[in-house]
């Protein structure tokens, strides 16, 4: 039992590390609420943008910074560039959620329709606020990626 512990031992200390990707899981969620708010938002903002365009207009907002941060998150394994574009997308997405949701339940006046955040993201059984704090725990959990010096 020893001899095998060693093998495997010596064989995985050989093997380069790859960096950890995000979950696939991850990335297609953020895409699926992509498309999700995007389709929210067009319907919105064909059907009747003039009953709440600021609504509206969150939910576009919403699915752009949804697909940016399934896209970064994709990639944040390559370069610290794409891990802080990551974090950006992520934390505005957690502010927006927290902005929406809170401003959505003290003054509803403002929304007058439904946006992707607007109850914290009810609409979508809460995903939408559990999402960011998956894709911060994510990138907190992997190191920072070092780059070597360009050349150019």
């Amino acid at each position: 039992m020893g001899v095998f512990a060693k093998t495997t031992e010596t064989a995985s200390a050989r093997k380069p590390r790859r960096p950890e990707q995000a979950s696939p899981v991850l990335v297609a969620v953020y895409i699926v609420l992509f498309v999700g708010a995007t389709g929210r938002s067009v319907v919105q903002i064909v059907r009747d943008f003039g009953a709440a365009p600021f609504a509206y207009t969150l939910s576009a907002v919403a699915a752009a910074v949804y697909l940016l941060a399934g896209i970064a998150l994709a990639l944040a394994h390559r370069s610290r560039a794409w891990q802080g574009i990551a974090a950006a997308a992520v934390g505005f997405e957690l502010a927006g959620v927290l902005t929406v949701g809170m401003l959505s339940a003290v003054h509803p006046e403002y929304f007058p329709a439904d946006t992707v955040w607007s109850g914290f993201g009810r609409g979508y059984l809460y995903i939408p606020f559990v999402l960011p704090l998956i894709g911060a725990a994510y990138l907190e959990s992997r190191p920072a990626t070092r780059m070597k010096p360009s050349t150019t």
